[in-house]
């Protein structure tokens, strides 16, 4: 995750893991990645550094690699230019308002840089409107319960409320459930009852 302020100056606040993916599409994110070495973290974020004060890059973005765990490689993919709908295991572990930064860099202003290194671990599931017996192919509908659950380290973005009908024409995803945890297994263990905690039914037309 970059940010890069007025002053040119760029700053990447850690890797995020984004293996767990179905067709091309990340189902689960979590920071720190659970299997990058330290030197790969430590390469991957100089070389995004490098890259955007190199292009004179402003405001926020994510450099994309590719790790190979079998010989610590890493490998460039892309850049994108935006905040990604996984930034929010960045600010959950940084501290840090990338939504906010990005407004305040936009207008010329000064953003405030993480001071604390950063803690623990979350970890991000997608939820989608999908229905697993056709290939999990889209199922737009009428949301009949939508129950986001609370507690210590959560935190659930989403676009939907009960009532609502999720058109056709747009990404299936519905909601994003966050789970923050001191260590991986208690972020894991959050995110299990959560998941459990979470009641969603959509009425297919």
């Amino acid at each position: 995750q970059l940010m890069v302020g007025v002053d040119g100056v760029a700053c990447a606040l850690g890797v995020r893991d984004c293996s767990i993916q179905r067709r091309n599409q990340k189902v689960i994110e979590e920071a720190p990645s659970p299997v990058a070495t330290a030197a790969a973290v430590a390469r991957m974020c100089a070389a995004a550094v490098r890259l955007a004060e190199g292009v004179g890059y402003r405001g926020g973005g994510t450099a994309e690699f590719l790790y190979a765990p079998a010989d610590d490689s890493v490998f460039f993919l892309e850049v994108n230019s935006r905040l990604q709908v996984e930034h929010t295991v960045t600010e959950m572990t940084s501290g840090a308002d990338l939504v906010k930064s990005q407004i305040d860099i936009a207008r010329g202003l000064p953003w405030e840089r993480p001071s604390d290194p950063a803690r623990g671990c979350a970890i991000e599931v997608r939820l989608n409107a999908e229905n697993p017996a056709k290939g999990f192919a889209p199922a737009p509908g009428l949301v009949r319960v939508f129950q986001p659950p609370a507690g210590p380290g959560l935190r659930v973005d989403s676009g939907v409320v009960e009532g609502m009908v999720i058109a056709p024409e747009f990404d299936s995803m519905i909601a994003k459930l966050i789970a923050w945890g001191r260590t991986r297994s208690e972020a894991i263990a959050r995110l299990k009852r959560a998941l459990q905690e979470f009641p969603v039914v959509v009425e297919n037309g």
